[in-house]
């Protein structure tokens, strides 16, 4: 093969080869056009310094391409594991992720922000995310509850660690909705003991109710139940207690009105035995 067909062949190669390349870009170009969640920034290996790469991912969080918001700040963690960037990088990659809705893996980054980093100023707003991921996952009281005991244990960190940070006040609102949760819980597998007449079995869950979750909104219930469930029993100076102390706390209650009726109807009246768990258990509800 002589040297001027060869270098036409290996022009004619170069020539197919930027081509191809050109093809390439104007696909490239024409996908990221398409794509919702395009980096606004710039389409590069992510390799530039750690607050450009931070910069870029605030810039696309900003404009809610959340995708290549996280992209850019596991480029720091990956890239700059010991810049200041890097601890600033790991936060919001917890929050991006919990605002994607990937609870477990916000969980993840935010709980290994805390053990590298529990003096930092970010702390408690971590410590934070680690609630609010646990909340999002509460199911109905028809399941498993775990992630309300695990959103309990969050948010009362928050509130003990971090008295005077800003998410105290949230933090309280999950808490008590949480609460809420393992009280109905408790209430409806009470209900189901209830219903079979399994009354020991009934009173022990309506009584955790009470005494464990006491500024729930299914204490009146709760009470009522006990009414309705010591009475079953032959209990009566228990049922009496029962709804006294769902009288004093909740006067105005179809809960009080259908116990103070029951009793009555038998010859009865509410009437509170101070040495009964009711009575002392009625010093902290939320209307004591």
């Amino acid at each position: 093969m002589d040297f001027a067909h060869h270098f036409g062949l290996k022009k004619l190669a170069r020539g197919g080869m930027i081509a191809l390349s050109l093809g390439l870009s104007g696909l490239l170009l024409s996908a990221c056009q398409n794509d919702p969640d395009i980096d606004i920034t710039k389409l590069k290996a992510d390799t530039d310094p750690p607050d450009v790469l931070y910069r870029q991912g605030l810039a696309n969080l900003n404009a809610g391409k959340t995708t290549e918001a996280a992209r850019k700040f596991d480029a720091i963690d990956r890239e700059h594991p010991f810049s200041e960037y890097a601890r600033k990088a790991l936060v919001m990659k917890a929050f991006v992720a919990y605002r994607n809705g990937q609870s477990q893996d916000a969980i993840t980054a935010a709980t290994r922000y805390l053990n590298l980093y529990p003096q930092s100023e970010d702390a408690a707003y971590a410590q934070y995310i680690v609630g609010l991921a646990y909340s999002k996952q509460i199911p109905t009281v028809t399941q498993d509850q775990k992630p309300a005991f695990k959103t309990i244990e969050a948010m009362q960190t928050v509130i003990d660690k971090y008295p005077t940070s800003e998410y105290v006040e949230d933090a309280r609102a999950k808490l008590r909705f949480a609460k809420d949760q393992l009280a109905g819980k408790e209430m409806q597998v009470g209900r189901y003991y209830l219903e079979r007449k399994e009354y020991l079995a009934a009173a022990s869950r309506f009584r955790t109710v009470v005494e464990q979750y006491p500024t729930t909104n299914q204490v009146e219930e709760a009470l009522a139940r006990l009414v309705e469930t010591y009475f079953a029993m032959g209990v009566t100076s228990e049922a009496q207690t029962a709804a006294a102390v769902l009288g004093h706390n909740y006067p105005d209650s179809q809960w009080y009105a259908d116990s103070y009726k029951l009793l009555q109807g038998n010859g009865l009246e509410p009437r509170e035995n101070g040495g009964s768990w009711i009575s002392r258990a009625g010093k902290n509800l939320i209307g004591a």
